[in-house]
């Protein structure tokens, strides 16, 4: 495929996705953490320190915290802002017109790479610009230099979207890692990256950092400092403020550089590799065996049910249509109904062993000896297990092509409140093991946070749902957040596990009530505005 026309394949698709909702919400966040890498002097948090040390806010110092942040933010959040180019084109069915065309399977992939590489990077111009004026704005240094400024962007932060945005491509591909486990796989796999390739000795430098601390311990040295604290790259809370020092930039070797173009290289080959398996959405080289069914039309006068087909780890095939046929209205207990509907509808598909998961995790609550033991372990074991569950909340209308038919229904709050009990029976018989230890230990503190946390995860699932219209958006929340509270992280502790003298050691519950509320408020009028809008 001549190059011409490969760029302007990327770069219509990069239009296309850079207009939807996704992306401005990655976008802002990645202003914020702008904002967040380089606070105020007297703030009670630190991106990046050495010891008891942090650089003066000049042109080298500002411009690497910030690119590091980027590039590690960029390489979580941005993953699931770019991983549905292939789905979309298969949900749209322009993939089926692909593959009548002449482009090849490699021409296709390293277009959608490229796609996915250039909205990255403008969110990493966005925040290079952030950098210029969070500099100006702190006014340690008003001497600008845009090489010291922006070059971390392109040798640190450059190589880990690309390889973010390649990684993104190799998951669409393979049937398993699409799904929502391939979602929380990435987060995983980007924690052990994240922690272990700031080390010394490691190919091509890792993450790059390595390098960038030594270079920071040498002008230490050289400023008659001491440079024996260790180097610290993520969110840090401080007791005092940082000693400062003057950290004249970093200066790459020719190995170093080298280092980086071959992590560059390495993303390429990572985007095409699919080429390997990848059908490019033509039943013509599916694998032998293997029919492609095809569609008959409805008999006059009969109405043609439609069958969701549930994907990811609960696929449980397509659904069987007496199974739809068989409901009919009845008069009465309209809201149960209405819930008893939505439950089978949120755990439609959902497999044996995932079933068989959550029993041992309920019996394991049941049987803890100790209440510790029950809030700083199994309850958040417990509430991870349902993720992908709770992830379908707010979506599933959207996906499945009914958003409009149901928007005609007049009950918009009863229909959104049926949706919210379902997830919040899930929640609640997800840790019903904990829920039973601490009533009988009469814990009114930990039941208080329990109650609050199963009301909290379902609204955020529905609010994110609902907003981005993609079960994406709450795995990258949720997971994150949750792995927070697991690791003992007072950032936002919504299920009690941190406790402090018996009480939860950080947010009140009466704060998580507040913040479901406001999220339940929140769907309920993101739903209205749109169905007023269709109207």
């Amino acid at each position: 495929m001549p190059l011409p026309m490969l760029t302007a394949l990327a770069v219509a698709d990069f239009r296309d996705r850079a207009r939807r909702p996704a992306y401005l919400v990655v976008l802002a966040a990645a202003v914020a953490l702008g904002y967040a890498a380089v606070p105020e002097p007297d703030a009670q948090w630190m991106i990046m320190q050495v010891g008891d040390h942090r650089g003066i806010y000049n042109s080298a110092y500002v411009g690497m915290v910030t690119a590091l942040a980027g590039g590690l933010w960029l390489s979580l959040g941005g993953f699931y802002t770019v991983r549905n180019s292939i789905e979309r084109d298969r949900r749209t069915r322009v993939g089926p017109l692909l593959a009548a065309t002449p482009l090849r399977t490699s021409a296709y992939l390293a277009g959608k790479f490229l796609s996915n590489l250039m909205l990255l990077a403008s969110m990493l111009g966005v925040l290079a610009v952030t950098a210029l004026v969070m500099q100006l704005a702190r006014g340690e240094s008003r001497e600008v230099d845009l090489y010291a400024l922006w070059q971390p962007f392109v040798l640190i932060a450059l190589p880990l979207v690309a390889l973010t945005a390649a990684f993104a491509l190799l998951f669409e591909s393979v049937p398993v890692l699409r799904t929502g486990v391939g979602n929380i796989l990435w987060f995983c796999a980007w924690l052990v990256v994240c922690t272990a390739g700031q080390g010394p000795g490691l190919p091509l430098d890792g993450l790059g950092v390595h390098s960038v601390a030594r270079s920071m311990y040498t002008d230490m040295v050289a400023q008659h400092l001491d440079a024996t604290g260790a180097f610290s790259l993520g969110l840090t809370y401080l007791d005092r403020p940082l000693s400062l020092f003057t950290w004249h930039g970093f200066t790459p070797t020719a190995d170093y550089v080298c280092g980086r173009v071959t992590l560059l290289l390495t993303a390429a080959v990572v985007a095409v590799l699919p080429m390997l398996w990848f059908r490019r959405f033509d039943p013509a080289r599916s694998r032998p065996g293997r029919s492609v069914p095809v569609a008959q039309a409805p008999a006059p006068g009969v109405v043609q049910p439609v069958l969701l087909d549930e994907v990811g780890p609960y696929a449980g095939g397509p659904r069987p249509a007496a199974g739809v046929l068989r409901t009919r209205p009845e008069p009465g207990a309209v809201a149960l109904r209405l819930w008893a509907g939505e439950v089978r509808i949120l755990l439609q598909g959902v497999r044996w062993w995932w079933w068989l998961g959550a029993a041992l995790l309920m019996a394991a609550g049941l049987t803890a000896t100790t209440l510790h033991g029950v809030t700083r372990v199994l309850l958040p074991l417990a509430w991870i297990w349902p993720v992908l569950i709770w992830s379908r909340l707010g979506t599933q209308r959207h996906e499945h092509g009914v958003e409009g038919m149901l928007g005609a229904y007049p009950a918009v709050r009863r229909r959104v409140l049926a949706e919210w009990a379902a997830g919040l029976t899930v929640t609640a018989v997800a840790g019903l093991g904990p829920l039973v230890r601490l009533l009988v230990a009469a814990d009114r503190p930990g039941l208080a946070a329990w109650a609050g946390g199963a009301l909290f995860i379902p609204s955020l699932a529905l609010a994110l749902g609902t907003l981005s219209r993609t079960q994406r958006l709450f795995q990258a929340v949720y997971v994150p957040l949750w792995y927070s509270v697991a690791n003992g992280l007072p950032v936002f502790d919504f299920m009690g596990a941190l406790r402090s003298g018996g009480e939860p050691a950080a947010a009140q519950p009466s704060m998580t009530y507040v913040a479901s509320a406001a999220l339940l408020a929140l769907v309920v009028l993101t739903v209205v505005l749109r169905r007023a809008r269709r109207d």
